[in-house]
């Protein structure tokens, strides 16, 4: 596949937020069909990797979808945006400044320390359940917006999730991914049982 047509095709689904925040980006080294790093908060873009070569493989509902969750999860970790890991984080990097000048050593232990355990948790809030649901509710609504039908939307991320672990030749779903596939299940009218609250949230 050649991705300039791919990636102009792609550019073209995303909201404007999602062009102007993330960079679609060639990598056909990469054993994953889609990758989307981390993003730190001294980086401006937000890269999503793609390999074509596998990228191919998927049919377009299943390729739009897995591109539309990619951008929502990035679009939704927001670093600067006030809440309570943000604020220690904030509070214990200028601790330790404070401290490194006034030659505490104890006090700069203690403040990094408690900025880097703020930090541990912001990044696993941005990894759980919640937030990969969050991120799938956000790329169905996009979809709608371009033309697909909720129940269409819902069963190309599904069956893109299930086809990825096979392309990647994994043995099975990992435990977000089988939560998220019962969830999208739920939405497509496939199964009448969604996921609990409890689950969602861990």
């Amino acid at each position: 596949m050649n991705p300039d047509p791919e990636i102009r095709r792609l550019l073209d689904l995303m909201p404007a937020s999602g062009r102007m925040l993330t960079k679609i980006i060639s990598k056909p080294q990469q054993p994953t069909v889609i990758e989307s790093p981390f993003p730190l908060p001294w980086n401006p873009e937000r890269p999503i990797y793609i390999n074509f070569d596998l990228w191919r493989q998927l049919s377009k509902p299943q390729r739009d979808m897995l591109l539309l969750h990619a951008v929502s999860w990035l679009i939704g970790i927001k670093w600067f945006k006030p809440d309570l890991y943000q604020g220690v984080v904030l509070a214990g990097l200028v601790g330790g400044v404070v401290e490194l000048v006034q030659g505490d050593a104890v006090g700069v232990v203690v403040a990094t320390g408690l900025s880097a355990v703020a930090g541990t948790q912001l990044w696993r809030s941005t990894r759980s359940s919640q937030k990969y649901l969050e991120a799938d509710a956000a790329a169905i609504k996009v979809a709608v917006r371009r033309g697909y039908r909720e129940t269409e939307a819902a069963t190309g991320l599904l069956s893109g999730i299930e086809a990825v672990a096979q392309i990647e030749g994994r043995p099975g779903l990992n435990f977000i991914e089988l939560i998220r596939c019962q969830n999208l299940r739920a939405i497509a009218g496939l199964s009448p049982l969604s996921v609990p609250e409890t689950i969602k949230q861990e």
